[in-house]
């Protein structure tokens, strides 16, 4: 792979290539991309979207938009260190072609602003939840409407491959939908593969998918264009990563590692002390300890170490980044940057009490539980309801349902289409409008 293709500008359907030494400075494409997505009504409904807490009504406790802002801000950063020291390493992506560091910023910062676009409501339970309904629940009657890869597609439903649905499907008078650069939909995609075969390596980017069998096209001309290197032959579609994804992938990394566990500091679910610890073995190398032991409240304890942690890592993955940048573009980098990192062992540490004191803490395993069952009576009575319309056989009340659906999920041919809208429609919901909705079909107006 080479960087003068993975810098692309182009967009869907464009009809002339787009140069970069010819952007207007003041409005660049890649920055559009950031536009772009924070105008969406998919990115302004993560406000109230779980990012660990589901439900909650505190105010300490991050949604999936605040945290994927601050995803944002530190992919930016990552991708300016790097495009700083890409730019010396290859003068020619700037002499000739008219790239500058802020390009790679730019290009983070809005594939890591879009990452959790595509998730369901109620964090990672939720899609554990609509996978669990077409696998083992009602929706398992459906299999026989399906090949083997979109009955994939639903029972292991991925977050990330409902993303690239969201920034790139076409409806009536949008097409593309919103047309962002092929570079940031590369970075944007961690699995570049399809749902089938199901994790056939070690390798991090087989760990997932990345698109549904809806967007197969749409992903192979975005590959395509952007250079990615093919690594099965044959009718599986994988490719490598493009290498930008690994600095949006530890961005992300980065944040819920420190920040879910400010979380749980602040909702007392660890105790200060004992957190704090854990923080300062990760920065001792850059902590000052006079103005540490000056700050007087938890509040100001917490946010100095928060932000010497998050420097202290995307110096680190930022190191481990251009080490690796050869095997990076040549596809033989398998795993994630923090895995590389000199403070593996302290971000262990706290990645594995977050898990222990935050994600398996009565309160978040109880509203996962209700999230569940949301999720599952929303797929059952509106699966049930298209596919029977699909039939000729509806109901008066699936005639009254289909009322609830907006029209771009209102497919009535059956099948795989009919399926996906009715999932992508409820995995659109936030947690808020999927509980109210739930509320009307029980009669609990």
């Amino acid at each position: 792979m080479n960087w003068e293709e993975l810098l692309s500008l182009k967009r869907y359907n464009d009809k002339h290539k787009r140069l970069r030494k010819e952007q207007d400075e003041t409005r660049l494409g890649f920055e559009v991309d950031y536009d772009r997505i924070i105008f969406s009504s998919a990115f302004r409904s993560l406000q109230d979207k779980t990012q660990v807490i589901p439900l909650s009504k505190t105010d300490f406790v991050h949604t999936r938009l605040t945290h994927s802002m601050e995803v944002s801000v530190v992919g930016r950063s990552l991708g300016r260190s790097v495009g700083t020291a890409i730019l010396e390493k290859h003068p020619y992506l700037k002499d000739t072609y008219g790239y500058k560091f802020n390009d790679f910023g730019a290009i983070v910062a809005a594939a890591a602003l879009a990452h959790d676009i595509g998730n369901p409501p109620f964090g990672h339970s939720g899609e554990k939840a609509i996978g669990e309904y077409f696998k083992n629940g009602k929706g398992a009657q459906y299999k026989a409407q399906l090949t083997d890869k979109e009955y994939q597609d639903l029972i292991d439903f991925e977050g990330n491959a409902n993303g690239f649905k969201i920034l790139t499907q076409s409806r009536k008078g949008i097409v593309g939908g919103l047309r962002l650069s092929y570079a940031t939909l590369g970075a944007f995609m961690k699995y570049p593969k399809e749902s089938l075969p199901k994790k056939p390596t070690q390798q991090i980017s087989d760990k997932k998918f990345g698109f549904f069998q809806s967007e197969k096209e749409t992903f192979q001309d975005v590959a395509n264009e952007l250079g990615l290197k093919q690594t099965r032959e044959g009718n599986d579609i994988s490719y490598a990563r493009h290498p930008l994804t690994f600095l949006v992938e530890a961005a992300d990394d980065i944040c819920y590692t420190i920040i879910d566990f400010e979380d749980g500091i602040n909702l007392g679910l660890i105790q200060e002390e004992y957190a704090l610890e854990y923080l300062i073995k990760l920065v001792k190398d850059s902590i000052n300890t006079d103005k540490y032991h000056s700050l007087t409240t938890k509040e100001d304890r917490l946010g100095y170490l928060r932000a010497l942690s998050i420097n202290t890592l995307i110096a680190d993955a930022t190191r481990i980044f251009l080490e690796n940048e050869e095997d990076i573009l040549n596809g033989n980098f398998h795993v994630s940057l923090l895995e590389k990192s000199k403070y593996k062992a302290q971000i262990e540490d706290i990645i594995n009490l977050s898990v222990q004191n935050i994600y398996r803490s009565n309160e978040v395993i109880q509203k996962e539980i209700v999230g569940y069952k949301i999720i599952n009576q929303l797929l059952d009575v509106f699966c049930s309801a298209v596919i029977r319309t699909s039939e000729g056989n509806e109901t008066n009340y699936d005639k009254l349902l289909l009322n609830l659906l907006p029209e771009r999920y209102k497919i009535t041919t059956g099948g795989y289409a009919s399926l996906m809208a009715v999932t992508q429609f409820v995995a659109g919901l936030t947690d808020g409008n999927a509980l109210l909705i739930f509320n009307k079909i029980n009669g609990k107006i």
